[in-house]
């Protein structure tokens, strides 16, 4: 067993069922996850540009690829994908894939400077995470066009040598957006207005380390620790707990979803880099896909309103 960081030494653990779905080879860097109503998931390779579609038992397939990085991936009412990213040229760019696997630029965002998580606010506007400037970006899909929907400096790092992404993983829950500053270790909490508008963020937990997030339907929120190589599960009132660590194949763990699948709701799929950002003393381990059985449903990924 390996010892807890200190961030996490006095958070009690829960021992859910874990069980292993796919494996990738040592430095792949598996940064985000999307899953369908079929519960076949897509996952990015950042480093790679890749999108991998990967079938309910495990099967896994080269679905789409960009000539650049890859980081945040949502999917929309249709069955389409949105990926946030870079194209060759580093500029900042949200491609869309269609269900055929076909790749094209939706928008490019010149005055951006890291996309990073992505979600929906409605069902064709998405907020994105923009981990360096410190903001969050509005895309209407349909102009398409996109604007700044909130800069704020709970979003941003703390001083701009900082390497570490601030604002990183964004989901809704009721009527307020909460969003993870990983280099500051808070999760923001933004209330949305009926003409879905930001209010004044506060700060909704802060010591925890957050990657990427998911809620489920009692408003409990399920994060990927990244370097500290765990999932947790925080309550609505701030209460943490541990429920996988590196022992159990969260090392590097980036980003997580709920299954979506009728029968498959109560799923938590994790997805790591095996410690491409901070190596286990051992070294380098393989990229993988994780279960985790966590007994209550998540929230829908797919905002149909």
């Amino acid at each position: 067993m390996s010892s807890l960081p200190p961030l996490f030494a006095n958070v009690p653990v829960e021992q859910v069922p874990i069980r292993l779905i796919a494996e990738f080879p040592p430095n792949t860097f598996l940064e985000s996850i999307a899953i369908d109503p079929s519960n076949t998931l897509f996952v990015t390779s950042h480093f790679e540009g890749k999108v991998f579609r990967i079938a309910p038992d495990g099967k896994s397939e080269i679905y789409a690829a960009i000539a650049g990085k890859a980081t945040g991936l949502v999917l929309t009412p249709e069955g389409n994908l949105l990926l946030t990213g870079w194209d060759e040229q580093n500029v900042c760019t949200v491609f869309q894939i269609t269900t055929d696997g076909t790749v094209s630029i939706l928008v490019q965002i010149p005055d951006a400077i890291f996309l990073n998580g992505i979600t929906p606010l409605t069902a064709t506007s998405y907020l994105i995470a923009d981990s360096y400037r410190g903001a969050i970006w509005q895309l209407e899909v349909i102009e398409p066009k996109v604007s700044v929907w909130l800069e704020h400096s709970l979003l941003a790092r703390s001083s701009p040598d900082k390497e570490l992404p601030a604002v990183n993983g964004l989901k809704r829950w009721g009527k307020s957006l909460y969003a993870s500053n990983t280099e500051k270790q808070l999760v923001i909490r933004i209330p949305i207005s009926d003409d879905f508008q930001p209010g004044e963020p506060d700060i909704f937990i802060s010591r925890v380390n957050l990657d990427d997030f998911a809620f489920d339907l009692d408003g409990n929120l399920y994060g990927t620790t990244h370097v500290f190589n765990s999932v947790v599960k925080i309550s609505p009132e701030g209460q943490v707990t541990i429920l996988a660590q590196a022992e159990a194949g969260m090392v590097g763990s980036t980003a997580l979803a709920f299954g979506q699948a009728v029968d498959d709701r109560t799923g938590v799929y994790v997805v790591t880099n095996g410690g491409m950002s901070l190596p286990l003393p051992s070294g380098l381990e393989a990229a993988k896909v994780v279960r985790l059985e966590v007994g209550v449903a998540g929230l829908p990924l797919i905002v149909k309103n």
